[in-house]
C-alpha cells in the first residue's frame, strides 16, 4: 500500500508541509509506504488546453508532470495540500490538477480510494480550497478526510489543535486503507 501526498505550496519547510509531514508520519507508523512530492520542486507547466488533446499518445508539454501524475494514479490513497491562495489553492496545485486532463482524455483511471485533503491559511478561504481539491479528487464524501485552519501570524506548528487534526486525518486515512 502506498499514500501520495501532493504539496501545492511553494514554501518547502512551509506551514503546509509541516502539516503533510505530521499525517505521514501517523501513516508510516501503520507500516504504510509514503512518498511526499512538494510541486515547487518540479516544473509542471500550465494545461494548453489542446483542442485534439485525447488524440496525442503522449502529453505535448515537456516537464515533470506526466510522472508525478504516474505516481498520483497509481497510489492507494492520496494527500493533497495547499495553502490558500485568494481564496483557492495555490497556481502550482491548480497547473497540477489542469494537467490532469490528459488522463481524463485517455480515460484514465485513479486508483486512490481514500484521500486526504489540507487547505490552511492566515485568513479566510480554507473552504472554497477544500471544494477546488474536493471536484477534482471526485471520491465520496465518506471516503475524504479534510483539514482546514488558519494559523494567523504563528506557525502551524504552534497551534496544537491545528496539528492533531493532521494527525487524526494521517491516522484515519492508515485505518481505511488497513480496513479498519
Amino acid at each position: 500500500m502506498k499514500v501520495l501526498a501532493i504539496v501545492g505550496s511553494p514554501h518547502l519547510q512551509g506551514n503546509t508541509s509541516y502539516l503533510v509531514d505530521e499525517a505521514l508520519q501517523q501513516i508510516k507508523t501503520q507500516g504504510i509506504d509514503t512518498e511526499k512530492i512538494i510541486l515547487g520542486e518540479y516544473a509542471v507547466n500550465p494545461c494548453q488546453g489542446h483542442e485534439d488533446c485525447g488524440t496525442f499518445t503522449v502529453c505535448k508539454i515537456k516537464d515533470d508532470a506526466p510522472g508525478i501524475i504516474k505516481k498520483f494514479n497509481e497510489a492507494d490513497a492520496v494527500i493533497l495540500a495547499s495553502p490558500v491562495y485568494f481564496f483557492d489553492v495555490t497556481a502550482q496545485m491548480k497547473a497540477f490538477i489542469d494537467r490532469n486532463f490528459f488522463t481524463f482524455t485517455h480515460n484514465g483511471k485513479k486508483k486512490a480510494k481514500y484521500a486526504g485533503l489540507i487547505a490552511i491559511g492566515g485568513g479566510g478561504g480554507a473552504d472554497e480550497t477544500i471544494a477546488t481539491l474536493k471536484a477534482f479528487i471526485g471520491l465520496p464524501e465518506d471516503k475524504v478526510f479534510a483539514v482546514t485552519g488558519y494559523h494567523g501570524e504563528a506557525k502551524a506548528k504552534d497551534k496544537p489543535a491545528l496539528v492533531k487534526k493532521a494527525q487524526d486525518m494521517g491516522k484515519k486515512l492508515a485505518a481505511k486503507l488497513k480496513g479498519k
